[in-house]
Parts: C-alpha cells; structure tokens; sequence
C-alpha cells in the first residue's frame, strides 16, 4: 500500500503546524495537489535553511503532487519582516533578478521541472505591475488592520517599529496565493513555521474572493537541540553555492554537528528510509561519528552531486590518517621561495585569503583555534618555513571544523 506523504512527512519531524490535519491528510492520499513554497532572492544563493523545503518539496513530488517554486522577485522588492528585528536591506530590481536566476540553477538539483512537473515562477510578473489603488479597493479591503497587528510576524516588530512598506507584505503574499489559485489551481501553500500568518491571510482572502477551502502547512525550522537556527558559522551562512560554500566545507559543516542533532537531520534532510535511521539513533559514543559521516555525506551528495561528496569525505579521512587524498580540501598556492625565506604566520594567511585579516588570526590563536599540521600556534610571531612543508604542502586547521591546503610551486 503507498505510503501518505502527509505521513511520512509527519514521521520524519517536518510538520509544525498545519490549518486543516485530516483534510490535508485526505487530499495529499486522494489526489494530485498543486502547492506552492515562496523564496524571496534577497542573496545570490540559497542557504541550509531553504534546503529543509526543497527536501519537502522533493518528498511531495515523488508522491504524485505538483510543486510550485515561486521566486519572489515582486515580494523582495518589499521585504519579508517574519522573523526579523529589523528592515530587510533594499535590494535593487537587478539584484533581486541575479538572485532569482541563481536560485532557479540550484533548485533544479533537487526538484525536476521537466515536462510540468513542476512549475517555476516569479511573483514579479504580476506583483510589479499592480495598480496601486485598484490594488487597495480589491485586495486590501478584506483584510483586518487590528487582526494583522496581532499576527506573529508583526507583533515582534511593533517595539522596534513596523514600516509601512514591510505592513503590505502579507497582502502581496495572500495575493500570491489568490493568483495561483486562479490561474494554477494551487491548493496548499507551504512554508517554514515563521511564514504561519502569512499563509492564514492567503488561505483567508481566497475564501472571501472566491468562497473555496484552500491549505496550508509550515515545517519546523531546522534548529539544533538548544534551539539555534543551525547553518550559521563563525564565517557566515553555510551557502549550496559551491562558490560561496565549497563541497569540502559543506561536508565538514554536517560532519562537526553536534550528537543531539545528528538524528534529526538525518530525518530532514536525507533520504534514508527511517528504519535505518532508527537503527542508527541505537548508536552510542564512536558510531554516532559514523552517523555523522552518513549525514555528511548524504547532504553533501543531494546538494552537490556524488562526485562533489566523494571527494569531500576522501579530504577529510586524509586529515584523520585514514589515507585519503588532501587534493579535494580547499586549496591556495605560493611562491617556494615564499617559504624558504621565511613568512609570519599571520602575513601568510591574509595574503592567501585563509583569513579575512590579521586581526582575525590573532583572535583565533588566542582561543588557540589556530593549528600548522596539527600543531597548536602559540605566537603571533610564529614563522612558516621549510621546515612545515610536508610533501609539498601545509594543512592549516582554523577551529575545529575549516581546513585549508597550501602548497609551495
């Protein structure tokens, strides 16, 4: 018998709260629905946090459902102030449009948009040309100042103070809803759990304006045990553009999670059936790093490709002695002449890039993050020469997790 997606789903932890439970359940088991997510471009790449709703995406496609992506090239004009302290940075029309083209390339690894199996579209086609007033009589009419200002995504903000610009948003994003209802016949929108007023406001204003019962469903954020958003490092966000954020350290990102979590992304964010991740959260102490390895691993291999995360684990067994090859580790080259001369460790880590700046370099060897071959730096003076050279090449280790190649040509 096969499987509700709505189940399993529901299984692997996705669901954080839904409008309609037995309805939704009976409509995902007895039909093909048509159901949106929204990403607005405000970056030139998606993120961790977006990859929870492509695996989501992923899941209802195989079910038979259909998905539609929604580039928000429209709503990020705007600025989504769901959980936000403060305004979005205003982004021009060229960048949203860049943004939106880099999107649409990484979706495409985990969503198959071939022959309308799934549907990718810009909310800018319809949002930019909108007459503002007309706009107001037809839309804005059926919502409810008092019960906006109630809504989760607000409510934060009214300390700080909400702009009026960011209050139109949940329109334009109900308005979203209602056209893709008309012209698609788009049943559910889905989201992360901070888009839950949103959603309501388009499943409300498609039964005002055309008296149908529509859905939704938001997906817990990816958190770890203590509740922090996870994809966030001491560099920055953890990128599936592999020019932002190499395979390599992609891999490592998942492999240094911590053992609280490592289950619950196995759930998330693989594909693995859930009896063996059953069997796996039985693990204790040196085989939950092997679990690690199998998230790093699975990950690595649906964002990037089988190849990208072979030689990703290949690079991290040769830093633990288990003879792999460094070649896949990220890697700069200098002059040999650099070396035999003699160069202050700090010098040579900014001038390569390994370290955004000096500064940066003498915060990490105080915390003693800062390692040449697996040995500890004690100095801001300490000088790299011949003698660090191992075959060619220096392994710099920064924390635990980022790893950096250096060979002297």
């Amino acid at each position: 018998m096969k499987t509700n997606v709505f189940d399993t789903l529901k299984e692997r932890g996705f669901i954080a709260q839904t409008t309609h439970e037995e309805k939704i359940r009976e409509l995902l088991g007895n039909e093909s629905v048509t159901f949106y997510i929204g990403f607005d471009p405000t970056a030139d790449s998606l993120h961790v946090g977006h990859l929870l709703q492509l695996i989501v995406m992923s899941h209802m496609q195989k079910a038979g459902h259909r998905p539609i992506a929604l580039i928000g090239g429209g709503t990020a004009m705007v600025g989504d102030p769901s959980g936000r302290t403060d305004m979005r940075k205003m982004l021009t029309r060229e960048e949203i449009a860049y943004n939106g083209s880099r999107f649409r390339d990484q979706m495409k690894g985990l969503v198959d948009f071939s022959d309308g199996k799934a549907i990718m579209l810009d909310n800018a086609d319809w949002l930019l040309n909108l007459n503002y007033v007309s706009f107001l009589r037809e839309i804005g009419v059926h919502f409810s100042v008092n019960r906006m200002l109630s809504a989760e995504c607000f409510k934060s903000r009214m300390e700080k103070g909400l702009s009026f610009i960011e209050f139109n948003y949940m329109l334009m994003q109900s308005y979203d809803f209602l056209k893709l209802f008309q012209d698609y016949g788009c049943k559910m929108e889905l989201g992360g759990d901070d888009q839950w007023s949103n959603i309501l406001g388009g499943i409300d204003l498609i039964r005002r304006v055309e008296g149908e019962e529509v859905y939704g469903m938001t997906f817990t954020l990816l958190t770890t045990s203590e509740g922090k958003k996870m994809g966030k490092t001491a560099a920055g966000a953890v990128w599936l553009d592999p020019e932002k954020t190499s395979p390599y350290d992609f891999y490592q990102y998942w492999r240094n999670v911590d053992d609280a979590d490592v289950i619950k992304c196995l759930k998330l964010l693989t594909f693995l059936p859930l009896e063996e991740i059953n069997e796996m959260a039985k693990w204790k102490d040196a085989q939950i790093n092997e679990a690690k390895k199998i998230l790093a691993y699975e990950v690595t291999r649906i964002v990037h490709g089988q190849e990208e995360a072979d030689k990703a684990k290949n690079a991290a067994e040769a830093l633990f002695g288990k003879g792999g090859s460094t070649e896949n580790m990220p890697t700069v080259s200098v002059a040999k002449d650099v070396i035999e001369k003699g160069i202050p460790v700090l010098e040579l880590l900014s001038n390569t890039g390994i370290l955004p700046s000096k500064s940066e370099g003498k915060r990490l060897i105080q915390q003693g993050g800062l390692s040449i071959n697996n040995e500890k730096v004690e100095s801001f003076e300490r000088i790299v020469d011949l003698k660090d050279l191992k075959d060619g090449e220096i392994i710099i280790r920064r924390g635990k997790k980022s790893y950096h190649r250096i060979v002297a040509e």
